[in-house]
């Protein structure tokens, strides 16, 4: 793993730590989750697809919408794609973190109990 990879990779778990009662469990790739429902994934050459993702959890309307916008930034991932989860490509040159940030929040905000919400609102 790069240094830029490693960076990213933490960068990437300071931020999802952030909201309410987050778990963080995996190496090469992390599962994010909250009340032992995931909502972000961090994907390192997931069978060997050679991409470093964020997957998340979104709606379909979503996913087609950003899927048309940015075919090569945006993907469907395997096995949760037809939820409507997006993967979001963070190996590439520059990473928007504001961009990363909404996306895991509407992740998040799509997944915990609305108590845990609320918590992101004060």
């Amino acid at each position: 793993m790069t240094s830029e990879t490693q960076q990213r990779r933490d960068q990437l778990i300071e931020l999802c730590s952030t909201f309410p009662e987050v778990d963080c469990s995996g190496d090469n790739h992390l599962a994010f989750k909250v009340r032992k429902r995931s909502f972000a994934y961090y994907l390192n050459d997931h069978h060997g697809d050679g991409r470093i993702g964020l997957c998340c959890k979104s709606t379909i309307e979503e996913q087609d919408f950003l899927l048309q916008l940015d075919p090569e930034r945006f993907y469907r991932p395997a096995y949760l794609g037809h939820n409507g989860w997006i993967g979001l490509r963070i190996d590439t040159p520059t990473v928007d973190w504001d961009e990363i940030r909404d996306f895991v929040t509407t992740a998040y905000r799509l997944t915990a109990p609305k108590r845990l919400v609320a918590q992101l609102d004060v």
